[in-house]
């Protein structure tokens, strides 16, 4: 069923359905009731592609994160989401995988469909992979990395607080030699996170082979696992490790448990971006927390406002800076 069988249920025209339901103010109540009476008893769904279409921008928000099976882009997404449906949109979740291929893909899948905005946690740290949305004139903005404010609005944590943080923690704990296990090195928030940990044994007066890096390909279990069989199999081995998220964190924990290597005693371990699972490991993982829905939450608002912004009046690119939090549980406190 199509509008013209509402208009001809209901006896108006095609433009009164239209003004029902799009400026249902302009349409008397007793009119409206007619109208929507013919809706339910046709059972017509209006085609929103069409809608679309006639207006030129979409009720939607992309949002492209790189792992959608992080909990930590989860909890950004019901950040973002919640912003969105208050301002009656929607918003698409799509996942990049950490590739930079797959990231442009989707964005000009976003192009395509004329998404009202987008945000973007980008895959890459060099270029400017939105280049895209501009030419498109889609709003964007970037999330879970600091851009410069002439480019971009953006919201992110301080990654080189958090490492700073993580890395005196563990100093204070009388650690002298720590494992580093990081993610991807395009990734600008494994860098920062690392920069953080370095200027922290700095300060103690250590030199930089009190480091040792462990590269990793993905930031999940499963390569926090491997990383671990590789860090335990280091002599001398490192009495600590601090790595890039708490996905690998959780993952080099198992590892250590299934070769008798007990933890806090025997290997420290710390995290970062505080899951929900951080808290609930059998033992408790020590975190620096990443405010992933209070950026998604305000990443959404700066959105809406530069949608909103008034062409002749151009926009101001605001960058946001969120401070990180440590927040020390079992996983790096020996018993005394």
């Amino acid at each position: 069923m199509g509008i013209k069988e509402v208009a001809r249920q209901a006896g108006v025209s095609v433009g009164t359905v239209s003004n029902v339901l799009n400026r249902p103010e302009r349409v008397s109540g007793e009119v409206r009731a007619r109208v929507h009476a013919a809706i339910d008893l046709l059972g017509y769904v209006r085609s929103e592609s069409a809608r679309q279409l006639r207006a030129g921008r979409s009720r939607m928000l992309g949002l492209l994160v790189m792992d959608t099976g992080n909990p930590f882009f989860a909890a950004l997404a019901r950040g973002t989401e919640r912003v969105a449906a208050e301002a009656g949109l929607g918003v698409m979740v799509c996942n990049s995988a950490e590739s930079a291929s797959a990231e442009q893909a989707y964005l000009s899948l976003f192009v395509e469909q004329r998404l009202r905005g987008v945000l973007l946690a980008p895959v890459a740290s060099d270029g400017e992979p939105w280049e895209p949305l501009r030419r498109a004139n889609i709003p964007f903005v970037v999330v879970d990395r600091a851009v410069d404010a002439q480019a971009a609005c953006s919201v992110a944590a301080d990654d080189v607080q958090g490492g700073l943080l993580a890395g005196r923690h563990l100093l204070a704990t009388g650690h002298r030699r720590i494992a580093y296990l990081g993610g991807p090195g395009q990734l600008q928030q494994v860098r920062d996170r690392r920069e953080g940990l370095a200027r922290a044994t700095e300060e103690a007066g250590l030199g930089a082979d009190s480091i040792v890096d462990i590269r990793t390909e993905k930031l999940d279990v499963g390569a926090g696992r491997d990383a671990g069989a590789r860090l335990i199999g280091l002599s001398p081995r490192p009495t600590a490790v601090f790595c890039a998220n708490d996905l690998l964190a959780l993952g080099v924990m198992q590892t250590a448990f299934d070769a008798g290597v007990h933890v806090p005693d025997d290997l420290a371990v710390v995290g970062y971006d505080d899951i929900e699972f951080a808290e609930a490991s059998l033992i408790p993982l020590t975190s620096v927390r990443h405010p992933a829905a209070e950026i998604g939450s305000l990443a959404a608002g700066l959105l809406l406002r530069e949608i909103e912004a008034a062409p002749e009046l151009g926009h101001q690119h605001t960058g946001i800076v969120l401070q990180p939090e440590l927040v020390v549980r079992r996983s790096s406190t020996p018993r005394s």
